[in-house]
Formats: C-alpha cells, sequence, structure tokens
C-alpha cells in the first residue's frame, strides 16, 4: 500500500529510558513503514532540558498550542537523587506540569480493555475514564506548623486594602494548618474541558464534589459546572443523547462501583490524583492507561499514564533483553493519530489508527502479551510471554491482515 500522507504535523516530544526506547521501536516498526510521519520534533530528554534550561518543554507547548496536537513520550521529573545521576544544574520541574499550564488543560485517563484480562470490579463491562482538573488545591497549598496556643486566621486583602477575616481555628497547642486557593479562570477551563470531551466521545459525564461540607469552596466548582453547562451544553448533550450528572463524591464512589463503566467521571485535583490510580488498578494495569490533555480551545496531547520504566532501563543497559509493555505509549501515537486525521479530514489517518488499535489488542486477546500482563491472563488461549520488540512485530503481523 502507498504510504498514508499527513498535511499538518504533530508536535511530537521524546522521552526518557525505556519508554523512549520503546518510542523508538514503535515509529520504526509500526508507524514509518505505513505513513509519511510529518512531526515537528521536541526532546524533552532530561539531558536536553538541561542544556536548554527547561526553556525546549515551554518551547513544545507553544507548539501544540500553534498544531493543535501533540504526542509525549514519558519523561523524568528529577528528584534528589536524578539530579545527582544526570549532574542537573536543577532539580526541573515536571514536564507535564508546565505543559498542562500553559495549555490549561484537563487530563482525561482511561484504560485499555482486552478480553482476557477481567477488571477487578466484575459487572465494569466498559472503561471509566477519569478526568483530573490538574490546578491548585492541595498541590498548590500553602502550609504552617503551628508552634503553640494562638489564633489562625485567613485574610484576604483586596487591591484597595480592604481586608476581610475568617477565624480558622483558636489552638490550645501545637497544630497544623493548610490554605488551598483555586480560580474561576481555571475551574471554567476545566468545566469546558470535560463538557466538550463528553461530547467530543459520545459519553455521559459525572461530576463529584463533598459540597455538602465544602460549602463555599466545593460548591463554587458545583456552581460554575451548572452555570456553564446550562447556559451552553444542555441542547448539545441533549441531542448527541449523553447526559451530565452531579453528585457527591461518596456518593460517586459508590456508583462507580455498582455501574458497568462507559462514562466520564470528573474529579477535582487530589480526586483524581487518587481515583485515577484506583481506576487503573482495578481494570488491570497502569501499563494499559491511556491520557490525553484537552485544553478549552480544544488542543490535544496524548501520552501514556505511567512513567519511564526506570527499572527495565536499568537491566536495558546491562544488555538484558526486557518485557516492556508498550501498550498504552502505542495507544498515545494512534490517539494522535486519529485526532489529526478527525481534524484534517484524512479518513485514512483514521482507519489506519483505528486498525492499529485493533490489531494490538487482538494480539494480546491471541495470547501473545508482555509479562506483565501474564499474570493477570484469564483468557483461553495459553499466555506466550515475549520482548517488547517481538510483541511489536507480532502487532504487526495482525495489523497487516487489517490493511
Amino acid at each position: 500500500m502507498d504510504k498514508i500522507k499527513m498535511t499538518t504535523p504533530l508536535v511530537e516530544m521524546d522521552g526518557d529510558e525505556m519508554t523512549r526506547i520503546l518510542w523508538s521501536d514503535i515509529k520504526e516498526i509500526l508507524l514509518k513503514p505505513y505513513i509519511e510521519l510529518n512531526t515537528v520534533y521536541f526532546d524533552l530528554g532530561l539531558p536536553e532540558r538541561e542544556r536548554t534550561g527547561d526553556q525546549v518543554t515551554v518551547d513544545s507547548a507553544e507548539a501544540t498550542r500553534q498544531y493543535g496536537v501533540a504526542v509525549k513520550c514519558a519523561t523524568i521529573t528529577p528528584n534528589a537523587q536524578r539530579v545527582e545521576e544526570y549532574k542537573l544544574s536543577q532539580m526541573w520541574k515536571s514536564p507535564n506540569a508546565t505543559i498542562r499550564a500553559i495549555l490549561d488543560g484537563t487530563v482525561f485517563r482511561a484504560p485499555i480493555m482486552v478480553k482476557g484480562i477481567s477488571p477487578v470490579v466484575k459487572n465494569w463491562k466498559k472503561p471509566i475514564t477519569i478526568a483530573r482538573h490538574a490546578y491548585g488545591d492541595l498541590y498548590k497549598a500553602v502550609e504552617y506548623q503551628v508552634p503553640g496556643p494562638g489564633r489562625a486566621e485567613l485574610v484576604y486583602t483586596a487591591s484597595d486594602g480592604a481586608e476581610a477575616r475568617e477565624t480558622i481555628f483558636d489552638f490550645q497547642g501545637a497544630g497544623i494548618i493548610q490554605g488551598q486557593h483555586n480560580t474561576d479562570a481555571s475551574i471554567t477551563s476545566f468545566a469546558h474541558a470535560c463538557f466538550q470531551y463528553a461530547l467530543d466521545t459520545r459519553q455521559d459525564l459525572w461530576f463529584a464534589t463533598k459540597d455538602t461540607i465544602s460549602k463555599k469552596y466545593d460548591h463554587h466548582f458545583k456552581d460554575i459546572f451548572q452555570e456553564i453547562y446550562d447556559a451552553e451544553y444542555d441542547k448539545k448533550f441533549k441531542k448527541a443523547g449523553i447526559e451530565y450528572f452531579y453528585t457527591l463524591i461518596d456518593d460517586a464512589v459508590a456508583r462507580v462501583i455498582r455501574s458497568e463503566g462507559g462514562f466520564i467521571w470528573a474529579c477535582k485535583n487530589y480526586d483524581g490524583d487518587v481515583m485515577s490510580d484506583m481506576v487503573s488498578t482495578a481494570f488491570g494495569s497502569l501499563a494499559m492507561m491511556t491520557s490525553v490533555l484537552v485544553s478549552p480551545e480544544g488542543k490535544y496531547e496524548y501520552e501514556a499514564a505511567h512513567g519511564t520504566v526506570t527499572r527495565h532501563y536499568y537491566q536495558h543497559r546491562k544488555g538484558k533483553e526486557t518485557s516492556t509493555n508498550p501498550m498504552a505509549t502505542l495507544f498515545a501515537w494512534t490517539g494522535a493519530l486519529r485526532k489529526r486525521g478527525e481534524l484534517d479530514g484524512g479518513a485514512d489517518l483514521v482507519r489506519f489508527a483505528d486498525a492499529m488499535e485493533a490489531a494490538s489488542i487482538a494480539t494480546i486477546e491471541s495470547g501473545t502479551m508482555t509479562k506483565d500482563l501474564a499474570g493477570l491472563w484469564e483468557g483461553e488461549a495459553p499466555a506466550r510471554t515475549v520482548n517488547s520488540t517481538d510483541f511489536l512485530y507480532a502487532i504487526r503481523d495482525e495489523l497487516e491482515k487489517r490493511l
């Protein structure tokens, strides 16, 4: 077949360690033989971030705003150990956090489901997508260790100098306090991204907070979502045959466990952080979890939900064979290629992405898989564990049948 042409480039963000190696193998084995890849390339590997003072991360995010669709490899967020290992001048920020901030995006994570690997929750038949508001709250909180008796106050000083005060607590002894914040602009962007993604994927949208306890903070999230939905999305949702549903976070947890899946669950920052790991584990594996960052303006950045698979990378450097699961990284590519095709009217690119995902799932369902999945396998065919490269070639064999 003739190679598929891309009229508009993707933004390609390379990464670190084992996922960087898988990234190259996926391109060489599964993409370049079939597509004339057209990408604007950025190396977000830690050495290049160090060399450029992390400007390369900012440039990649700005390029995503320009071209609309990006695909990203997993990257290292350095700690003290990594600073020493890579001889860094400083502990560079998370690239994901930088990109999220520039795009003002919301992260949507969903599992890749295959027959033969059953969710722990047996009635889950369809994927559950977690939408996490990745700004503010606990992650931008200011904390203070109270040394002894005294009054803690929440003080707001307006730009004209006027003050408002609320007593937090009159301490009789030592303790701890924490101040959280969020902004209407960020919550509004979060709401728009969730509503638009629900329409884009034709899925019901659930949103949950604890507004009965947090009568101002959490209730404000609820009110903004409802106002935006009523003003801009009610008719669109009804036309699409989908529903927006609000409930308390504890009720949502009970409903999610009893459900069969097939919806988007929008969560505040901390809730989304926790629930995304719970959902991914319950569905089987973080290595089978996709992630897409969506901005309110409709810009998309696709990546795997997992990290750089450091342990396998150290084995690889010693010349040892690894059986690293490339599924989430591969689905980052197919998600980005599909979206590029949808936006550009490239039906061939959309069909190729669909065929690649179907071939990948069929490969596992036939019994060929990486080592991490073999322990979860319940399928009829015996599990055949292969290394990472052989797994990609097995997918290519299956893909050839579909093209």
